[in-house]
């Protein structure tokens, strides 16, 4: 665990050392009853396409990077990969755009592993090729919001066997989260995937609902999806796939009055193998769950060496969730090991506020990952200490 923080501080040091600038004004919408946040802080779409460019440049061929699809608004969606290793690890951020914490995480991690000649990015580079989309709905993050920026109407002109159904249940056409989506709708992207990669939409199963899967209706979630299938077919599988999200500001670590900084889960979808999960049950050959918690566990452990402090204020995310239309669901049905980092606060309730603490605790999980997995030591991690790990709750413990 010591090595994954050493990492993780060099990562942090190397970050620091060539912070963009930033664009000054820039604000949140923030929530009715409370102020203007400024997140002038977080990398905007631009900056991280020319943050991205120059990690490539410098990196002298370790890094690679490549626009493999397009947001509805025409924004390119970029692709970096670094290593080359047989074990594939597959990282996305900021699906929703008021979730930045994990896209900033996932440049300095580009950078690190593609400048530094520790023996531990070595490790890294030689047992794991690591594809990272930072940034993957970057309309959302241009309007600074939860969901996409497209009609109904642009669907259906996709998809005309669509003409005559109700419109997906998770189209936001209303002001909800302190973002109005009157006269710029959108989709929650994170409900729009499903088990079946090879699904085209159907009629029949609109409107669907958020025990059901998705539809592969927007063009960033069908990226995501075309990256995937390619990792399939150019590797076998993707072994490890980690999504990087925020939550709420105000929960706490199960039995304490301590704010939790990070939520982790490997759970996402009823187990194929189970009577609740047998709605999968064509995905039970593929569903690796112990792997999964292993994952969760790296993260947790890498976390917990950080001594006393917010870094230790790690909890569990909702068990009892069932939620085949989101990213993590369909690939953890598709054979990944999984795991949900869903860190304190999106920018309508905080802002820039704790942004260095965030970041840091999202690069510590990711390289308590990554040293695990290239180490082959989480093999030896149990996966029923995963049940170990407090649950999230919603009011202080007494």
């Amino acid at each position: 665990m010591k090595k994954a923080c050493s990492i993780a501080g060099a990562l942090l040091l190397t970050a620091s050392l060539v912070s963009p600038v930033f664009a000054a004004g820039s604000t949140s919408p923030g929530i009715p009853d409370q102020q203007q946040y400024s997140i002038s802080g977080f990398l905007s779409y631009e900056q991280l396409v020319e943050k991205l460019k120059k990690v490539e440049h410098s990196s002298n061929g370790q890094v690679s990077l490549e626009a493999v699809g397009k947001s509805n608004h025409g924004r390119d969606i970029y692709k970096a990969t670094v290593g080359s290793g047989k074990k594939v690890v597959f990282i996305t951020s900021q699906i929703h755009g008021n979730e930045p914490t994990g896209t900033e995480a996932l440049v300095s991690l580009l950078q690190y592993l593609g400048s530094s000649n520790s023996p531990d990015a070595k490790q890294i580079r030689k047992e794991i090729t690591l594809v990272a989309m930072p940034m993957m709905n970057p309309d959302a993050a241009f309007l600074d919001r939860r969901g996409n920026d497209m009609t109904w109407e642009e669907v259906v002109a996709d998809f005309p066997q669509l003409a005559d159904v109700k419109p997906a249940w998770n189209y936001y056409t209303t002001p909800r989260q302190g973002d109005d989506y009157t006269e710029k709708p959108g989709f929650d992207v994170n409900r729009d995937y499903n088990p079946d990669l090879n699904y085209s939409p159907q009629a029949a199963d609109f409107p669907g609902g958020s025990s059901k899967p998705g539809w592969f209706i927007t063009p960033e979630a069908q990226t995501v999806r075309d990256v995937y299938q390619s990792l399939q077919d150019n590797f076998g599988q993707v072994n490890v796939y980690i999504d990087l999200h925020h939550q709420g500001p105000f929960y706490y670590v199960e039995g304490t009055d301590d704010v939790v900084t990070m939520s982790l889960s490997g759970r996402f979808v009823a187990d194929p193998n189970s009577p609740a999960g047998a709605k999968y049950e064509e995905y039970a050959d593929k569903y690796n769950y112990d792997f999964s918690r292993q994952l969760n566990l790296a993260a947790y452990n890498a976390l917990q060496s950080m001594g006393n402090s917010p870094f230790d204020n790690i909890s569990l995310y909702d068990q009892k969730i069932d939620l085949p239309g989101t990213a993590l669901g369909t690939f953890a049905l598709n054979g990944s090991g999984t795991v949900l980092f869903e860190v304190r606060g999106q920018t309508q309730s905080m802002g820039q506020k704790k942004k260095g603490q965030l970041v840091k605790a999202v690069e510590t999980g990711l390289y308590g990952i990554l040293d695990a997995v290239s180490t082959g030591s989480i093999d030896e991690l149990d996966p029923e200490d995963y049940d170990d790990i407090p649950i999230t709750s919603y009011e202080p413990g007494i």
